[in-house]
């Protein structure tokens, strides 16, 4: 969701040395609501990505989804490639790839950058930084460029975004 996705990339930015960090949360918030983040503007990644939400080689799924059920969230995705796992292997893929078992092996699996992607790996600790004013803007932002779309749909905006 838009909200994580900017907290998230408020620290992340802050944390990798090349990529340019901010002062402050609203410093932050102001260039990636006026387009001005490395890798351009996540309302029009959405937008181009919407396009091809419904194609048959293309499978959508959230970050929110796998946290609310990893077991569903592996067996889809596994399915989706056609991929026949045993309970076993099933078990084995969602404790491997949880954001616990990730996070203690950054090091090993991503060296120096280990701990500034793997933070914190919850759902909307946006609720941390975002003021009233944020929320508006993003609510905003979000209903006139994504909010009625495949993929606007969804992120579930009304559960994981609404303070």
């Amino acid at each position: 969701n838009p909200k994580d996705v900017a907290t998230s990339f408020y620290h992340f930015t802050n944390g990798m040395s090349p990529l340019p960090s901010y002062e402050t949360w609203d410093d932050f918030f102001v260039a990636f609501m006026t387009k001005k983040m490395p890798w351009g503007c996540y309302f029009e990644y959405l937008s181009k990505w919407n396009k091809y939400a419904a194609d048959e080689n293309v499978m959508t799924i959230t970050y929110e989804e796998l946290k609310e059920n990893p077991v569903l969230g592996v067996k889809n995705i596994a399915a989706f490639f056609g991929i026949s796992l045993t309970e076993k292997e099933l078990q084995s893929v969602v404790e491997r790839s949880s954001f616990q078992s990730m996070k203690k092996n950054s090091q090993k699996t991503h060296g120096a950058f280990g701990n500034v992607l793997f933070r914190k790996g919850g759902v909307s600790d946006w609720k941390n930084l975002f003021t009233e004013d944020h929320n508006e803007k993003m609510d905003k932002a979000f209903e006139e460029r994504v909010g009625g779309t495949t993929l606007g749909t969804k992120l579930k905006y009304e559960l994981y975004c609404k303070a």
